[in-house]
């Protein structure tokens, strides 16, 4: 059974960091995307930041590029994401992803992703 356990949200002041955890077990974590989602309310899930755990090669959205970094620690089958320079914007529920899985598919950066975290909440005031 695959399962994707984030930490790391919270409130923050606009310009501030935070910096998400994604740790996955029961998934074959090598040699995939994983990657970060955010939806805000009334607003659809969009794709945020995306890593393959086989080489690093890592994909963002325009709106994050230059702030947010992603990066894992295969020895640990963590993703990490590194937000900074956060804005209002930002606020938003952020849900890990995995590629595959039979649940509720969102396509993002030519991939598919259908494992998901329960989602850790991310407010930024100004």
């Amino acid at each position: 059974q695959v399962q994707l356990v984030e930490s790391g949200g919270g409130s923050v002041q606009a310009g501030g960091s935070l910096r998400l955890s994604c740790a996955a077990s029961g998934y074959t974590y090598s040699s995939n995307y994983m990657g970060w989602f955010r939806q805000a309310p009334g607003k659809a899930r969009e794709g945020v930041a995306i890593i393959y755990t086989g080489g690093g090669s890592a994909y963002y959205a325009d709106s994050v590029k230059g702030r947010f970094t992603i990066s894992q620690d295969n020895a640990k089958n963590t993703v990490y994401l590194q937000m900074n320079s956060l804005k209002p914007e930002d606020t938003a529920m952020y849900y890990c992803a995995a590629e595959g899985g039979p649940g509720d598919l969102r396509h993002f950066g030519g991939h598919v992703f259908g494992y998901w975290g329960q989602g850790t909440q991310v407010t930024v005031f100004s």
